[in-house]
């Protein structure tokens, strides 16, 4: 990608498959493809893979940004706000903003999906996790919400099942 192409949205973009941003947050390694600043904010876009029993997201709601999972192998646990439900390849998830979702890889084999953010910003999120965590910051629960405070997200407890 040229800077020319950057600036200039009405050419296509071509993203061969190792341009991106990787972005290693709490051991899920988020490669994002576009961000922000090739899109003029309108979007972000990222793959991601889960290890088998690896927590990608714990429960938040986005109030700024809508949020958009395809599967592309293995499957994903979605949290739902009332419950949870499986998605495997194929499947697309919807979280818009006000809706409240988690996610974790419950299979036995790794998962691997796309995301769309809806407008761009979020991707920063990641970046400024990865730079605490660069510097000795542990990704605790507490400091993944405070982080998501500053991108009108918010983290919230499931309660126990019984």
């Amino acid at each position: 990608m040229t800077d020319d192409q950057s600036r200039n949205p009405a050419r296509p973009l071509l993203r061969r498959p190792l341009d991106g941003e990787l972005i290693d947050v709490a051991g899920v390694a988020h490669f994002f493809r576009l961000t922000g600043e090739h899109t003029g904010g309108h979007f972000a876009f990222e793959e991601f893979s889960l290890a088998p029993g690896t927590i990608g997201a714990r429960p938040h709601v986005h109030e700024g940004h809508d949020e958009y999972f395809y599967v592309l192998e293995g499957e994903l646990t979605l949290h739902t706000g009332d419950g949870e439900i499986t998605a495997g390849p194929g499947h697309l998830l919807a979280a818009t903003r006000g809706t409240p979702h988690g996610f974790r890889n419950a299979g036995t084999v790794a998962a691997r999906a796309l995301c769309l953010y809806t407008p761009a910003g979020y991707e920063n999120y990641f970046r400024d996790v990865h730079a605490a965590v660069s510097v000795g910051a542990e990704a605790t629960d507490e400091l993944l919400a405070e982080f998501r405070s500053r991108y009108r997200t918010s983290s919230f407890q499931v309660p126990p099942t019984l």
